[in-house]
């Protein structure tokens, strides 16, 4: 689809029974430039990953999907990516859909695409959805940016962009801090539908409610921080 150099980013904990699947995916579908940092997982996680010749990255600690991420990101301008693309680890993305987030960057429209799974959320759990949208709300108010899905993993960012995110925080409030990055430098921003593939295993890996005011917390410190 593009002659530009993507960089599939992943970041993953405790994914031993996902990881090697998810990476075959997408090379599958032609992308073979694929980094995958190991968030200090317990389990084999690093070693069925590298099986698969992945890029590999491996924190010594657990610091969180925010950390994760800028190692990923960092290591994928540093190897001249132009695109990058995070995906998550737990096989809940479709690789087909990459092409679909990626062609508004390619066409020059945009500098940021998130993959939203809320644009048609049919087949997404009810709880999932008010959660997400709880999420969209926080966002908004906090950051000024609306978004369908502020909570989706599959992304996907030009050099430039990337180039201009400063990630400030460690763990799952990355995911809505991306939008304040994108208000502060201006970043053309677009959405595309996707569709998740929800399973029990997926479904297990979800945020608790005491973890959702933890996130909460910490977004009104980046706040505050700005």
């Amino acid at each position: 689809m593009t002659t530009k150099k993507t960089f599939i980013v992943i970041p993953a904990y405790n994914e031993e029974r996902k990881i090697a699947g998810v990476i075959k995916g997408l090379r599958r579908e032609g992308y073979s430039s694929i980094i995958v940092v190991d968030d200090g997982s317990e389990d084999g996680t690093f070693d069925a990953a590298r099986r698969t010749n992945a890029i590999m990255y491996r924190h010594a600690l657990n610091r969180g999907l925010g950390g994760a991420l800028g190692t990923g990101i960092k290591a994928a301008l540093e190897r001249d990516a132009e695109i990058i693309v995070t995906f998550d680890a737990d096989g809940q993305h479709n690789p087909k859909e990459i092409k679909d987030v990626l062609r508004p960057i390619i066409k020059d429209e945009a500098d940021f695409v998130v993959g939203s799974r809320l644009i048609n959320p049919k087949g997404m759990p009810f709880v999932r959805r008010a959660g997400n949208w709880g999420f969209n709300v926080i966002t908004w108010i906090l950051f000024g940016v609306w978004t369908t899905d502020s909570q989706s993993g599959l992304r996907a960012m030009s050099r430039y962009a990337a180039e201009k995110i400063e990630l400030k925080t460690n763990r799952m409030e990355v995911s809505s801090e991306f939008f304040t990055e994108i208000k502060r430098n201006g970043l053309r921003y677009r959405e595309v539908p996707i569709r998740a593939i929800y399973t029990k295993y997926s479904l297990e890996k979800g945020q608790s409610s005491l973890n959702g005011f933890k996130i909460l917390f910490k977004l009104v410190l980046r706040r505050v921080m700005d």
